[in-house]
This record gives C-alpha cells, structure tokens and sequence, in this order.
C-alpha cells in the first residue's frame, strides 16, 4: 500500500501513535535496565539519543527539501504552462478556417482539462483527465500537421508548431512533477525507522534517568510527528493545490475573447 493512499488525516494519528508506541516503549526499557543495573546511567545514553535525533533530524531535512523543491518547480510550471496555452491560442489565428476555430475550442477544452488536473482527486480521476488530455492533444497535432504540410516552408506556421510544441512538453513535465514523481519507498523506510530509534532512545534515556515524560519531550514528538506529515502532504499528487490563477487568467482572457462583439 503507498503512502498516498492513506488519507492525510489518518496518516498524522497513525505516525503520532508510532512515535508515542516507540517513546513509551524506550521510557519502559530504559526502567527496566535501570533497575537491573546501577551502572546503567544517563551520561552514555544521553550522547547515543542526541547522535540518532541528530541522524533523524537530518534525514527530514534532507527528504523535505527533495518535496519543497519538486513545490516549487510545480508553482514555476504552472505559469509556464500558462504562458505557453496564451501563445498558443493567440497563434492558432494564423491557421485557416475551419481549422482556427475548432484548434481554439481545442485549447479552450485543454485548459480545462489542466485545472480538472489538479482538482482531480485519486488515481482513476487523473488517469481520465490524463487520457482526455492526450485525445486533445493528438488533435491538434493532427491539425497542425495537416495545416503545416500544405507549406512547408511556412514561417506562421512554424511559429505555431513551436508553440504547440512547448505546451506538450510542459504538460509532460507538469505529469512528471506532479504524478509520477514521488518518494521511493526506502526514503520513507529510512525515515521511519530512525523516527523509531529516535523516540526509543528518547524514552530510553528518560527512563534511565528516572524521569516521567516532560512536556519538551512530548512537544518534540509531535514536531517529528508534524514534519512527516507535512513531507507526506507535500509528496502527495492532488493534495498541495499549487494556485491555478495564471491558467484561470488565460481561461478569462479566451472567455472574453469568444464573448467579444464583433
């Protein structure tokens, strides 16, 4: 089972339960060796619990920056991705009739597709809005090939053909940013189980020393707690709803271009 298919809610509870489990677990041991051993004393643990928080702390930095950067080169492609549709529409007019009308309801539906993109919500909703934007897409290939034949040496329409060209290819990278890259299943092992180790030997350590859980102890927990889910959240497709306001801008500017009197 991936981790996208555990709801954000239930993930937080289930990691918050793991890291109580794991803190109560070292706490209970570390009783225990203490009663057993009065050579048992917190100097040694102290520095061990300190180097596997230090390793634990590290390796949430290190996954997290990998989903803060994949964030936002997402925010830079969806204005891309807007800049290319608005050039594309625009140079869609040098194409000849029927042909100019039928490319921009084309995009006008592709946009759409794009926002039912990021609304979509599971895997079978984006597999549908994903076949939906490949049929529109062949489409205007099709056109664009069929309009680019009849001259080849046409420098209108190379212009548009690039255009096209560009919008395919940030939808691509919009696919592989948003879909299809995620965290490998080891990062998220590593990550746990030295989560794990952390809080036992935080428990541990209190518990050779003696000690009741402070609340320090607890507000540590639950910040571990916290960034994985935050990691969880941001890996997630669908789930960090990067704004769509440059691709609604452009549906705005096509709504009031076909609204437009003549």
């Amino acid at each position: 089972m991936r981790v996208d298919s555990i709801p954000i809610w239930l993930f937080f509870l289930g990691t918050a339960l793991i890291v109580l489990v794991s803190l109560h677990a070292g706490w209970w041991l570390g009783r225990s060796a203490r009663r057993r051993s009065e050579d048992e004393n917190e100097g040694p643990v102290s520095g061990i619990s300190g180097a596997v928080l230090g390793l634990t702390a590290f390796m949430l930095v290190f996954t997290f920056s990998i989903v803060a950067e994949r964030y936002d080169a997402r925010k830079a492609l969806v204005r891309e991705d807007a800049n290319a549709i608005r050039t594309t529409y625009l140079r869609s007019s040098f194409l000849p009739e029927p042909d100019q009308t039928e490319t921009k309801v084309l995009i006008g539906q592709y946009l759409e597709s794009r926002l039912e993109f990021v609304r979509a919500d599971g895997a079978a909703p984006l597999d549908k809005v994903r076949l939906e934007t490949d049929r529109i897409q062949r489409r205007l290939w099709q056109i664009a090939v069929s309009n680019a034949e009849k001259d080849m040496n046409s420098d209108v329409a190379a212009l548009y053909v690039e255009s096209l060209n560009n919008v395919f290819e940030i939808n691509a990278s919009r696919v592989a940013l948003g879909v299809q890259a995620r965290i490998p299943d080891a990062v998220w092992l590593v990550l746990y189980t030295l989560t794990v180790l952390g809080m036992i030997a935080m428990g541990y350590h209190a518990g050779v020393a003696s000690k009741k859980w402070s609340k320090s102890t607890l507000l540590l927990a639950l910040s571990f707690t916290m960034m994985n889910t935050v990691i969880a959240y941001l890996d997630r497709p669908g789930s960090t709803h990067v704004t769509q306001q440059p691709l609604m801008d452009v549906q705005a500017f096509i709504l009031a271009e076909n609204t437009r009197p003549e």
